[in-house]
């Protein structure tokens, strides 16, 4: 059972954005500050990443754990009310994912997931994104 109103889950879920989270500000912010250069959301590519690196064919997906389901993290379990909704609805999104990154991988891109839990520990991060931005192929 929800411990809030109908009506106030409603909004506090219409309030969530697709882009310019906290989370892909945070990473956005880093790669620049790393010395990075990217393109922003582009719609041309399956699952619009959300960093694009056009002349090393590199891209970063910054994904909530909720809403594409991180298996190693608290945030990506199911709820507990209303499953028969919520479970449908968070594994067509991870399909989706699978698919969007799997397409980009056969047009050539590299492709790199960054999970919402992981902005909370920066040193560790700049590693990550270093090592993929770094290297020719990450594949």
């Amino acid at each position: 059972m929800d411990t809030i109103s109908i009506t106030r889950r409603s909004e506090n879920m219409r309030r969530i954005r697709s882009k310019d989270t906290k989370p892909e500000m945070a990473v956005r912010s880093l790669v620049h500050r790393l010395g990075y250069r990217f393109r922003l959301h582009r719609n041309d590519l399956p699952g619009r990443p959300d960093l694009v690196f056009p002349s090393s064919r590199k891209l970063i997906f910054v994904h909530g754990c909720f809403w594409h389901q991180h298996k190693r993290c608290t945030d990506g379990r199911l709820p507990k009310s209303r499953k028969s909704y919520w479970k449908p609805k968070l594994q067509a999104n991870t399909e989706r994912d699978k698919r969007h990154r799997a397409k980009l991988r056969s047009l050539g891109w590299d492709v790199l997931v960054i999970w919402d839990c992981e902005t909370a520990n920066m040193a560790k991060l700049v590693t990550k994104l270093r090592q993929f931005l770094d290297n020719q192929s990450h594949s």
